[in-house]
């Protein structure tokens, strides 16, 4: 079994690397009406199938690019609360940044925090030149989000598998280097 490794930590959360114990949560998560809306079925029904989405998703982007999404913890007390993080879409030319939150945990400033920690350690840490975001034109909160985060609408897209309708949103660190301060 693969033992979880705290990545990033803000002041209320800890963002750490997904293992196959996250399987529960995960398929939870997964089959949120809001996911399922926003990002899209998985067809993830059963803790097998999470686990197996887990082993092929986070965890190899984490062992093939060094970056992933992160179950996102809260600090007080390691309640999950979603994930965010990066991965590498071979539909776009960089990393694209994305993040969901369980309902609970919305309207109280965790997923900028967390999403504002990610954008900080691509920027610093791992010197990533450009980050991307993608989102759905519907997904308000989600663009509110981007444009607080700094990314800037580039394109509007149509990205496989799917083919469904994608804002895609950009941000350039090359001269950029320090415009959204850590929560």
């Amino acid at each position: 079994m693969t033992e979880s490794i705290t990545v990033i930590e803000t002041p209320r959360l800890r963002l750490r690397t997904a293992t196959l114990d996250d399987a529960p949560f995960y398929l939870a998560l997964v089959n949120e009406p809001s996911w399922i809306a926003n990002i899209g079925d998985r067809n993830i029904h059963t803790v097998e199938a999470a686990r197996a989405a887990l082993e092929a998703g986070p965890m190899a982007q984490q062992r093939e690019h060094g970056y992933s999404f992160y179950i996102i913890e809260r600090r007080s007390d390691g309640a999950g609360m979603g994930m965010g993080g990066m991965i590498r879409r071979d539909s776009l030319p960089g990393p694209d940044i994305g993040y969901a939150m369980l309902p609970a945990y919305w309207g109280q400033g965790y997923a900028y925090e967390a999403a504002a920690a990610v954008v900080q350690h691509a920027q610093h840490v791992l010197r990533l030149p450009t980050l991307y975001g993608i989102t759905s034109p519907q997904n308000q909160a989600s663009i509110n989000l981007l444009n607080k985060l700094g990314l800037r609408f580039e394109r509007f897209s149509r990205l496989p598998p799917a083919g469904k309708e994608t804002n895609i949103y950009r941000k350039d660190f090359c001269c950029d280097l320090g415009s959204v301060s850590a929560p």
